[in-house]
């Protein structure tokens, strides 16, 4: 009896590993699982990242050119006009330099009028003398800005390592052992017993939870489960893992654990077996 309860105990945990074993395999595949879809996510929002400092770096240089064109176009407007007005000046001036050695008073008279007329000066007012500053300003902004995203990250990368390392997979641990009945109660198993397994002089009551001994033979059906020497009855319940139930007796009673397969015929002793999946 000793060997066959020493090869339960064995066998039971067994069964308790191989279900942590499973355990073990199932948080192995979710952790894989898990981490996979964060790579994925990650890379996703990076990409996106990437992208829109793409777009950005491009909108700068679009602006950058757009305005160097229309300022390039300005500024040339100007030179032309100015242009122009230095040949006319120049023409007035020659002009002007033959009316000089004209001798003819009344012919000097009557030329100098038209000759010496300028037309209306080109307004070079905008031209200012200054250093050749002009997008310098732009590259010093993106400078500023790349200088704020590199804090950022730095910062926030922190915050994103220790949000990685924090996590912590919890092993299942090993149940402590109870020692008081409140601490038993926990795991307490409600037994039920089986009139298929009852011997015939076995008398089942109270919603088949209590057992009495009997003269007369009950009149139960035939069944291969049945015990039909030994005073004995299984549960109806299969017991896994660690349970707890309590029995009220009167008399020579056994109480114990036993497989479903137990033996049905035997030396005369009355036993309540709960049962063993």
């Amino acid at each position: 009896y000793k060997l066959e309860l020493s090869r339960q105990q064995i066998q039971q945990r067994i069964q308790d590993r191989d279900k942590d074993v499973k355990l073990l395999q199932q948080e192995v595949e979710a952790i894989n699982g898990s981490a996979d879809k964060a790579v994925e996510d990650t890379e996703k929002i990076f990409t996106q990242l990437i992208r829109l400092m793409e777009r950005r770096r491009s909108d700068v240089k679009q602006q950058i050119r757009s305005q160097q064109e229309t300022e390039v176009s300005r500024v040339k407007e100007l030179q032309e006009k100015l242009e122009q007005e230095i040949t006319e000046l120049k023409r007035k001036d020659a002009e002007l330099k033959l009316l000089s050695h004209t001798e003819d008073h009344t012919q000097f008279l009557h030329n100098y009028p038209s000759v010496s007329a300028l037309s209306e000066a080109t307004d070079s007012s905008s031209i200012n003398i200054r250093p050749l500053r002009y997008f310098e300003d732009v590259a010093a902004a993106v400078s500023e800005l790349r200088d704020q995203l590199q804090d950022v990250l730095t910062q926030e990368w922190t915050n994103v390592s220790l949000t990685v390392t924090k996590v912590d997979v919890l092993l299942p641990q090993p149940e402590p052992e109870p020692k008081t009945r409140t601490e038993f109660l926990s795991y307490s198993q409600e037994i039920t017993l089986d009139p298929n397994t009852a011997e015939r002089r076995l008398f089942l009551s109270e919603g088949n939870r209590k057992v009495t001994l009997m003269s007369e033979v009950q009149s139960y059906s035939d069944h291969p489960d049945r015990f039909t020497d030994w005073f004995q009855v299984l549960s109806r319940e299969s017991l896994t893992g660690r349970c707890y139930w309590e029995v009220e007796w009167g008399g020579g009673v056994s109480v114990a654990v036993t497989y479903k397969n137990i033996s049905r015929a035997g030396k005369r002793v009355m036993i309540l077996f709960p049962s063993l999946s």
